[in-house]
């Protein structure tokens, strides 16, 4: 048997290593659920204490159960030798041996932070780097950075190409994976900004920003976990197919303490996933939006009674509509029309007792007077129809048909028509900010939940549940904030969501991410200046991620050139590799552009290992889809459900029609060509929006 080579000696060698660390998670693991079985049992005492001491100990430990089972695949994925001689290694958790010293440092401890801001220039004590790539509890590569040569010692094995570019070359799949082993200086230094305020990362399409964001959320809980689980962390991003993407990022890196939802589930009890068509988006999301909203809470509802008049004694009490009017203004002014229901009754019963002139209505006093309306039908009848309590899902209905009425200096003619014309029986993602405002100008309202709209996805610790029972059973919708928000794809933010967002936000620190040439809002400094009103005066920390790891440089060089018609100086990063596949354009007769996509879709397939996605715009998607081969890793997308993922290839059907679909269609052109990883090719019927960027 021949001897095994060095780099096969380091392998067995971390093997052993990794082993040893596995066989004390797996102590873990039986003591914990121990501690699971024993809270059990104390729910059988018999007492409230009891049942107090089972549910604490339960949740504690079935919390680390999960954190345990999450971070089991890659557990151990880097170490440092450092010029002591020492080493240390670095995991997605922390483990201790039987003595209790640390055999495993968390990625987020203090002491693990060099493993990431360590470079050739700066080694910081350390010599060597080194990522191991497991797959579950097997080391089955390793890739070294040699970061002090001058201070290894003459038997260090160095082995690999680097671990970041070994990771860029590998296949895609359905969900985006933690990168907490290959994290970069720049992207690190954001990742540990500072938890108070706002951290903005900015920076060009597959610099990482999206998992930056993830694993500060993570950063923050292993920081000040006391407070950000019992406040909650709330992760925003821009479809339900984005979120399916993430999901299992956090859990990987052992936090289970999130709720994720996309922009359309926010509120809580709606969900939608349906954009409303561009030229509706843009009215809908606009700043007007809450103007003409905050004139239709205040005003009466369609039907509400204009008159009301009672006989009393010797007298017929008249109130018109102007009377109505006048109190209505008076009862808003001291609180909002679901709050004010007990003022009402008392407004018109003083409104009415002003009108009583005879004598024998004066000596039967105002109280007889109150006492006898108390019991009055035709009162009664009045009050709930003329103040009701009001749905906002309801309100949100009569929308359109009563902006002529209230916002005619907000909206012209025909921007009304438009949303009258577009206005959807269910709830659009660009229509749940809408019912958010109306909540909080109408009170505390239920909000209707009705079958077909489906819980968002979410995973709650227990803080986050009480706090949800807790605005339920109260009423309340102002106890809805949030510790920590994270928002991702926040340039496509529209006014309106980002008002909706900054309730949740209130006394929260905020992570968000963006990049200006991707926006899909048509103003993006509209959505800039909510933006900043959400977040008030907290201090802004901005960081700027500058190198492209996603994409090859032959695909990035042309979707830059498209990047430049979309905005004037587009932040354009620096790609990092090179495949030598250009990008290919095929332009067809419009017969023939379907079958050309599917053929174009099957040699794609053919040619990368990984995931395949098909765009096209929304009116081409259901034919496309029919039609398209049956294989797991292809997608047929619209170019927003594209937003923040990313494919080994893309297949993009009918540029000129992204471009065309609205104000903001170059941006969006640009979102769904820098998604391909590896390989780009386009089929479309014209070559109008290539000849715009001098192909």
């Amino acid at each position: 048997m021949s001897k095994p080579s060095p780099d096969e000696r380091e392998l067995q060698h971390e093997q052993a290593y990794v082993d040893t660390v596995y066989e004390r998670l797996e102590e873990s693991t039986k003591v914990a659920k121990s501690l699971v079985a024993e809270g059990l049992a104390r729910g059988h005492i018999g007492h409230e204490g009891g049942l107090v001491e089972r549910d604490a100990m339960v949740y504690q430990a079935s919390r680390r159960l999960s954190a345990l089972h999450a971070a089991h695949d890659g557990l151990v994925f880097g170490r440092l030798d450092l010029g002591t001689g020492d080493a240390r290694y670095i995991g997605r958790i922390g483990v201790r041996d039987e003595d209790r010293e640390i055999i495993l440092i968390d990625w987020r401890a203090p002491a693990a932070a060099v493993f990431y801001q360590a470079t050739a220039q700066d080694p910081a004590g350390v010599v060597r780097r080194r990522v191991l790539r497991c797959r579950g509890d097997r080391v089955i590569g390793i890739e070294d950075e040699l970061l002090d040569a001058d201070a290894a010692p003459d038997d260090m094995v160095v082995i690999g190409e680097g671990a970041l570019l070994a990771s860029l070359s590998r296949a895609r799949d359905s969900s985006m994976h933690s990168v907490v082993a290959t994290i970069q200086k720049e992207q690190d230094e954001a990742i540990r900004a500072p938890a108070r305020g706002a951290t903005i990362i900015g920076g060009g399409p597959g610099t990482g920003k999206t998992v930056v964001a993830l694993h500060r959320a993570a950063y923050l809980l292993y920081t000040d976990r006391r407070r950000f689980e019992s406040g909650g962390v709330l992760v925003v991003g821009p479809s339900g197919v984005f979120m399916n993407y993430i999901e299992r990022v956090l859990p990987s890196l052992g936090e289970t303490s999130v709720v994720l939802r996309s922009i359309g589930e926010v509120v809580d009890g709606i969900r939608a996933t349906q954009h409303a068509v561009p030229e509706a988006a843009a009215l809908l999301g606009s700043a007007h939006m809450a103007k003409a909203l905050a004139r239709i809470a205040k005003s009466p509802q369609p039907g509400t009674p204009n008159r009301f008049d009672l006989f009393y004694r010797d007298d017929r009490l008249v109130l018109e509509a102007s009377d109505l009017a006048r109190l209505r203004r008076k009862v808003l002014s001291n609180g909002l029309p679901n709050t004010t229901l007990a003022v009402v009754r008392e407004e018109l019963v003083k409104a009415l007792w002003e009108r009583v002139t005879g004598d024998r209505g004066l000596d039967r006093g105002e109280e007889a007077f109150a006492d006898q309306l108390d019991g009055d039908l035709s009162f009664e009848t009045f009050v709930d129809a003329w103040w009701p309590e009001l749905d906002p899902v309801e309100v949100w209905r009569t929308v359109p048909s009563r902006l002529g009425e209230v916002a005619s200096d907000l909206f012209t003619s025909f921007e009304q028509q438009v949303l009258r014309r577009e206005w959807a029986d269910q709830p659009t993602i660009e229509d749940i900010p809408l019912i958010d405002e109306l909540r909080h100008l109408l009170g505390e309202a239920p909000v209707r939940t009705e079958d077909d709209w489906a819980t968002p996805k979410q995973m709650m610790s227990f803080e986050e549940r009480e706090r949800e029972d807790r605005v339920h059973a109260t009423g309340s919708i102002e106890d809805e904030g949030y510790a920590h928000v994270l928002v991702d794809e926040a340039q496509d933010l529209s006014p309106m969501q980002w008002r909706m967002l900054g309730r949740r936000g209130r006394t929260a620190s905020w992570t968000i991410v963006g990049d200006e040439a991707q926006s899909s809002w048509p103003v993006p400094a509209e959505s800039a200046a909510a933006r900043d009103e959400a977040l008030g005066t907290m201090p802004v920390h901005r960081f700027r991620l500058s190198t492209n790891y996603r994409n090859s440089a032959e695909i990035y060089e042309f979707a830059a050139r498209v990047a430049r018609q979309a905005i004037a100086s587009p932040d354009l990063a620096e790609a990092v590799r090179r495949t030598g596949v250009d990008p290919r354009h095929e332009v067809v007769e419009g017969g023939r552009l379907l079958d050309r996509a599917v053929a174009e879709a099957t040699e794609m397939l053919a040619q990368v290992e990984g995931t395949v996605a098909v765009v096209a715009p929304a009116s081409r998607l259901a034919g496309l889809a029919e039609a398209m081969p049956k294989d797991e890793r292809l997608r047929v997308l619209d170019p927003l459900d594209t937003k923040g993922l990313e494919f080994d290839g893309v297949v993009l059907v009918d540029a000129d029609g992204v471009v065309g679909e609205s104000a903001a269609g170059w941006r969006t052109l640009y979102v769904v060509l820098t998604r391909a990883t590896q390989r780009l090719v386009t089929v479309g019927t014209s070559r109008s929006w290539l000849d715009r960027v001098d192909v």
